[in-house]
């Protein structure tokens, strides 16, 4: 999408934008769903969330600056392990980002169904039994469509909306970690022994980081990598961009979710426990019972604009990763023309929002959208360290701006941290997901028919490996102990222990599936335009 009208991302513009994707509703939702799973030991989830998404941004650090293209994220496991591989990799990705976009309304129509003026009942049957009405769902669909119009002009807009929007979104939870504790501040909710600061034992704290939206929180430094070539030097500010997004998120996470814990009144604690502790929207209602309720204004207009932010941010990547699935051509072709004075791909972005509209008529949870995101997301990433590997051995004279010096510790270990990851997504949702996934094969291979491709074996046999992971994990999801919700015939921790070796097996198996194809030809041709 690159052309002479496109205007260059710098550094400020790319971390506001990522931060714009990165602090959404995971924020407004995901320390009281995670108190809720894991009590104080919630605070250690964030932690694990945080380190499981940097050690796979760390791959992809080398594999963006390699190949600074827009949707770069949905080609790089096709360059290197041929057109299966790079088909399932972005096929996840973008059913991951498909629920991105409305979970991002459907958190902004929660927080308004509970709006305590006598003015706003109406907004009251926007959300019932933990699910939106439907006559809430319409208005999630508006949002949706606001998302996608703003994206349809030029980078230029989308990026003047985003730093206004970030700079807010980083304010509002400032305020509310300091006026909850200077409210209400009991430090000895944390407990004083070990029990007490985990009272549901530590599985929970594992399973917090999927269910509880921690790792969905973390997911949009992608949208980094996918803004590929649009970004001004590419070499200094992709690292950048991903190293100072984490962070910032990642302190403000943190803070709120220990502002939290202090908030919550003792005697609370003491009648209900952190299992019964029920908000419809968590901060703002907490900021009520507290008497803040300038403050509860203020979270009811962030619960608007935080997840708008959001959703714009990877309405964005979302078009942008659907453009560069149609050059792969399994999908398609209308998917990938530009169109409009500024280079857009219309016609993704509005097949995006249509697919996103069906999924939210069918999953109408906050908490279940974030699991599926969680869980898609984490199978597209877990090419990415193998690919980032195997383009050492394929191609070792490959322009390298950025060559990471710890590959070969810290691909297998982002490897296995989002094998586990995906566990922690618990069974049925693990095996939901993959089944999710698989339905896009039929695509690909209707696609590979059409056009009489004369290497369909040689990449199914360089994709076996994921494909056959992805039978492993629904099996070890299935058998797995009952704190995963498995069947507990393997019993916690050794479940841990099993999923460790056998992913390194497969990342070992990964590494070596990879071959050159055609498009290894034109991953050749795009890294002799980077500058090193």
């Amino acid at each position: 999408m690159k052309s002479k009208k496109t205007k260059k991302i710098g550094l400020f513009q790319l971390v506001m934008l990522t931060l714009g994707s990165l602090i959404g509703s995971g924020w407004l939702f995901g320390s009281w769903e995670a108190t809720r799973v894991a009590g104080p030991a919630a605070i250690i989830s964030w932690v694990i969330g945080g380190l499981v998404i940097a050690s796979i941004a760390y791959n992809y650090i080398e594999l963006g600056t390699m190949f600074p293209e827009a949707g770069g994220m949905s080609r790089y496991a096709q360059y290197s392990h041929g057109p299966l591989l790079g088909f399932i990799s972005s096929w996840s990705n973008w059913v991951s980002l498909i629920a991105l976009i409305p979970i991002e309304a459907v958190a902004a129509v929660q927080y308004m169904s509970s709006w305590p003026w006598s003015w706003a009942n109406w907004t009251n049957q926007f959300f019932s039994n933990g699910e939106i009405t439907t006559s809430g769902l319409w208005l999630v669909f508006a949002f949706m469509f606001v998302f996608t119009l703003i994206n349809f002009w030029s980078v230029t807009l989308l990026t003047r909306f985003t730093n206004f929007i970030s700079i807010f979104k980083i304010g509002i939870p400032a305020i509310t970690i300091i006026m909850l504790t200077l409210s209400s501040f009991h430090p000895g909710n944390y407990g004083h022994s070990i029990h007490e600061f985990m009272p549901y034992g530590s599985a929970p704290i594992f399973s917090a980081t999927a269910t509880a939206g921690i790792i969905f929180s973390f997911n949009a430094f992608q949208t980094v990598i996918n803004m590929g070539s649009e970004i001004k030097d590419t070499k200094k500010n992709v690292k950048r961009g991903i190293f100072l997004s984490l962070l910032i998120s990642g302190v403000i996470y943190v803070l709120i979710q220990s502002a939290f814990i202090t908030a919550i009144d003792p005697a609370t604690l003491a009648k209900y426990g952190w299992h019964g502790i029920n908000f419809s929207s968590p901060f703002a209602d907490l900021a009520i019972l507290l008497g803040i309720h300038w403050l509860s204004v203020l979270l009811y207009l962030d619960a608007f604009v935080s997840p708008v932010g959001t959703g714009v941010s990877f309405a964005a990547s979302t078009g942008r990763v659907l453009f560069a699935m149609e050059s792969n051509k399994h999908i398609p072709s209308f998917l990938g023309k530009l169109s409009g004075k500024f280079h857009m791909p219309h016609a993704a972005m509005l097949t995006n929002l249509v697919i996103s509209m069906l999924m939210v008529s069918v999953f109408r949870s906050w908490s279940t959208l974030a699991t599926v995101v969680c869980a898609s997301t984490l199978i597209a990433y877990l090419t990415g360290p193998v690919t980032t590997v195997a383009f050492r051995r394929l191609a070792p004279d490959f322009k390298r701006p950025i060559k990471l010096r710890f590959l070969s510790i810290m691909a297998p270990l982002a490897f296995v941290l989002a094998s586990l990851a995906i566990y922690w997504s618990m069974w049925p949702t693990t095996v939901e997901v993959i089944l999710v996934i698989m339905l896009g094969l039929p695509i690909y291979f209707y696609y590979e028919y059409k056009v009489e491709h004369n290497d369909t074996l040689k990449a199914f046999k360089s994709a076996l490996w994921l494909i056959v992971y992805l039978i492993f994990i629904s099996i070890i999801s299935f058998i797995g102990s009952h704190e995963f919700n498995g069947i507990n015939w393997i019993h916690y921790p050794w479940d841990f222990v099993v999923i460790i070796i056998i992913s390194l097996i497969f990342y070992y198996w990964g590494v070596k599936s990879a071959k050159v194809f055609p498009d290894y030809y034109q991953a050749e041709k795009l890294n002799k335009t980077v500058k090193e």
